[in-house]
């Protein structure tokens, strides 16, 4: 498995008026922008495409499902929007507004299309008052410039693989750890959205989510035996603190043209026990989020 986390920089050309939480905002224009700058039927559906297997749109917005699963599985997207997370809503000419993005292996090589679309975006509004701007660079983890909003787009991006992952997680302590959620985080359980977390129920939806990731999107399969590691992680880890909250929010859906109700939980919450084994996934995690809504920026967590 493989990951690489881009910044982009846009700067307004017209003022920006945007909600508190602008993760919905940038998703449902940047999907629109990527229809329209890439699908040969912008109008038409895509199951019905004869293109639809080597078209990106399709790949990237309505990935297909193995014909081992089920029909009404959810495939993952192979990518994730962190909107900034400060509550301004108003953004002038002379302001730098970034938001990061992160892709998953094979969407990785389409990083040139992600681009196109976000500047296509910008020519196109975002926001209530569809202000317009400029891409004005986009910037791999390493700082090395990918894009300058005017030459070609440089191959410079810096990948993120398991051995990376291991380098990262090896100054951290293996006995107690906190995560600090900034995002409203959507997890359900037995069809309920839950309030109060514990490490199993964490570690069941991280890993069917990184899990789908890798099958769909990397073309690897874990063999993992789910039910002795979620037992170990029920067994040896415990809740010693936490103090979560629960924060409501809304977006509107241009799909089913209604609000909808995206609320999560948010705050720290601290476990300790043998949790060495489980700090892959954890620090996977903490790129590709957990939970409901990811493609949104919802679910964020670091560790702390």
């Amino acid at each position: 498995m493989k990951l690489a986390k881009y910044r982009f920089d846009i700067i307004p050309r017209s003022e920006l008026i945007l909600p508190t939480y602008k993760g919905s905002t940038f998703r449902g224009g940047f999907g629109h922008a990527f229809k329209r700058a890439v699908c040969v039927d912008r109008d038409g559906e895509c199951a019905k495409c004869k293109l639809q297997h080597k078209c990106v749109y399709s790949y990237v917005f309505e990935t297909a499902i193995p014909e081992t699963e089920a029909r009404n599985t959810q495939v993952p997207h192979p990518f994730v929007i962190e909107p900034p997370l400060e509550e301004r809503q108003r953004y002038g000419t002379d302001d730098t507004l970034s938001f990061q993005l992160i892709l998953v292996c094979r969407a990785i090589d389409y990083i040139p299309y992600f681009i196109f679309a976000f500047e296509e975006l910008g020519r196109i509004g975002l926001g209530r008052n569809r202000g317009i701007y400029k891409l004005e660079k986009v910037v791999s983890t390493n700082e090395a410039v990918i894009y300058d909003g005017k030459s070609h787009i440089r191959d410079d991006t810096q990948v993120i693989d398991f051995a990376q992952l291991l380098r990262d997680i090896s100054p951290l302590n293996y006995h107690r750890i906190t995560l600090r959620f900034f995002t409203p985080t959507r997890i359900k359980y037995h069809g309920k959205l839950i309030k109060d977390l514990d490490f199993e129920l964490l570690m069941r939806n991280l890993l069917r989510r990184l899990s789908w990731l890798v099958e769909v999107h990397c073309e690897e399969k874990w063999d993992l035996n789910w039910k002795e590691l979620l037992k170990r992680a029920h067994e040896r880890v415990k809740t010693v603190r936490s103090d979560l909250q629960w924060h409501d929010w809304e977006r509107y859906s241009q799909r089913q043209a209604k609000k909808l109700k995206m609320g999560g939980f948010l705050g720290d919450i601290t476990f300790e026990g043998d949790l060495a084994e489980f700090l892959p996934v954890i620090k996977l995690g903490e790129y590709l989020h957990v939970g409901k809504g990811t493609v949104y920026g919802m679910g964020k967590y670091e560790i702390i």
